[in-house]
């Protein structure tokens, strides 16, 4: 669980990184900036409140850690705090450096360094990189002598984070633990996996949180992919698939494939084998690691829950939302109106 009430920025520096192949500059402020309370809490809580999954990311490297730029300056800057602006500039240096596909749009750059962060019961230090590229319009209405006066302006809306990065200090020598939020469309795909891939270099955590994500992904996946329509499976068996997964994920604190099997496909070798072989591809094709055992994160199923779709859509009419009792519904065809029918078996209407 992340907590930020505590959180206090110690130190706080700005630089402007524009994009180096449209020959934008990378202008590097002389000092860290002085905040005065106000500011420093405004600021604390555009910089924290859009992490609030529990999915962790960790530094990587293709050949050594060390090579990671931005691990290096981190690590250097966990060690002496005090060589945060130093170390702020290589940070911007390196934006700029790896900022090379035209779309990507430059900004204002934050490199923040946070005290009494918490991660489930640890208080840690924590480094923030964050990058504003968009700009909104806002209304400024006020009183001037005797009349109102109505202007707009353009300024960063800090309801909104573009990009942003916390590195904590735990877990040194696994690449830290660090969280990351884009906001990027990934209909542009290479500039969806610039501040991931290119800057940061990082990749998931392979935890409970992640293995639980990527299982609930294939659960899902196989769901539209294989068990659909399109095998002939009927609507009802579908959501009675899905409904027994969740069921699974909400009800187990420990992962069991064998367990897995027996209760959610109901010990069918057929659609194990299927699934088995769903789940493979699903891993390979999505550079996943997925384990046969794992404690369950209850956070990563609160979230993919909300994936998981439980509804029967009739023609542009009628959508009826099943929530288990898959049992009490019939399908059928009147051959009259020559249309189709569900029967639904209940024992009183619920108002509400």
């Amino acid at each position: 669980m992340l907590y930020f009430k505590d959180a206090k920025i110690e130190q706080i520096v700005i630089h402007n990184v524009g994009n180096i192949t449209q020959e934008e500059d990378l202008f590097l402020s002389n000092a860290p900036l002085v905040l005065d309370e106000e500011i420093q809490e405004v600021l604390s809580n555009f910089f924290t409140r859009p992490f609030k999954e529990n999915q962790f990311y960790e530094f990587t490297h293709g050949s050594d850690l060390k090579f990671n730029e931005v691990y290096t300056f981190c690590k250097e800057v966990f060690s002496n705090p005090e060589t945060l602006y130093q170390n702020s500039v290589n940070f911007a240096k390196h934006l700029y450096e790896t900022s090379e596909h035209p779309n990507i749009k430059g900004g204002e750059f934050y490199i923040v360094y946070f005290s009494d962060c918490k991660i489930n019961d640890d208080y840690v230090d924590a480094i923030g990189l964050f990058k504003s590229e968009n700009k909104d319009t806002y209304l400024k209405v006020y009183q001037k002598y005797s009349d109102m006066v109505a202007e707009h302006e353009k300024g960063i809306n800090i309801t909104k984070m573009d990009k942003g990065c916390l590195i904590f200090d735990t877990e040194e020598e696994a690449g830290y633990k660090v969280c990351v939020v884009d906001s990027t469309s990934k209909s542009i795909e290479d500039v969806a996996k610039f501040w991931v891939n290119d800057y940061l270099q990082v990749r998931p955590k392979a935890d409970n949180y992640y293995h639980t994500q990527n299982y609930m992904g294939a659960c899902k996946g196989f769901v539209q992919d294989v068990f659909n329509d399109k095998n002939e499976v009927p609507k009802t068996d579908q959501l009675k698939l899905v409904e027994k997964s969740l069921e699974f994920f909400n009800t187990k604190e420990v992962f069991d494939t064998s367990e897995f099997k027996r209760e959610v496909l109901e010990g069918d070798d057929g659609l194990y084998e299927a699934f088995n072989d769903y789940k493979a591809d699903f891993a390979e094709r999505n550079d996943l690691r997925l384990y046969d055992e794992f404690d369950i994160s209850k956070a990563a199923v609160k979230t993919q829950k909300k994936l998981f779709k439980n509804i029967i859509k009739l023609d542009k009419r009628f959508h009826i939302y099943v929530h288990g009792g898959h049992d009490h519904m019939e399908k059928g065809f009147d051959e009259m109106r020559k249309m189709n029918y569900y029967t639904l078996f209940f024992n009183e209407e619920v108002e509400g």
